[in-house]
């Protein structure tokens, strides 16, 4: 499986995904639009700054909030190839693989690692690198059925994908 390699967003506790794509833009579903106002209330460069393979890195609770698709769609129409997180809120990590968006829970990773750090993930072994300060952690592997979902950019692909 692929490898996600970039630099590093940093953020804090309970990112919600009020402040991952806030409300006023649920008006659409087009993925461009909504990566165009992704994360703009809690780091208003975030979209000018963000480029294509770059990763979030947060600690606890990410995507906590409403149970909205349009937050992990945000996220990777934006180009960010993977979120490291202590902890994600479960309807956003399931929303997150039905998309194709790559998470990883690695408690460690997400304390140390520091914003701007150039940062790479191995998806089969679950292996966290810091290449700004050399440290590696062992972050949760994705199981092998879910690898396939995400090789297919969600599950409606993967299930299509099979028929």
């Amino acid at each position: 499986m692929k490898e996600a390699k970039g630099s590093v967003f940093k953020f804090g506790d309970n990112v919600d995904t009020d402040v991952i794509i806030p409300a006023r833009y649920l008006n659409t579903t087009d993925p461009k639009e909504l990566a165009a106002h992704c994360m703009e209330d809690i780091d208003k460069t975030f979209i000018q700054n963000v480029k294509e393979g770059d990763i979030i890195v947060a600690n606890k609770n990410f995507g906590c909030g409403s149970s909205r698709e349009h937050a992990p769609i945000a996220i990777k129409a934006a180009g960010v190839s993977c979120v490291i997180a202590e902890t994600f809120a479960r309807i956003f990590y399931r929303n997150s693989i039905n998309i194709g968006l790559p998470i990883v829970e690695c408690e460690e990773a997400a304390k140390e690692i520091q914003n701007g750090d150039k940062v790479s993930v191995n998806f089969d072994t679950g292996i966290i690198t810091d290449e700004t300060t050399g440290k590696t952690y062992q972050g949760q592997a994705f199981p092998e059925f879910m690898q396939k979902i995400i090789d297919r950019e969600g599950l409606v692909n993967y299930i299509n994908a099979k028929q």
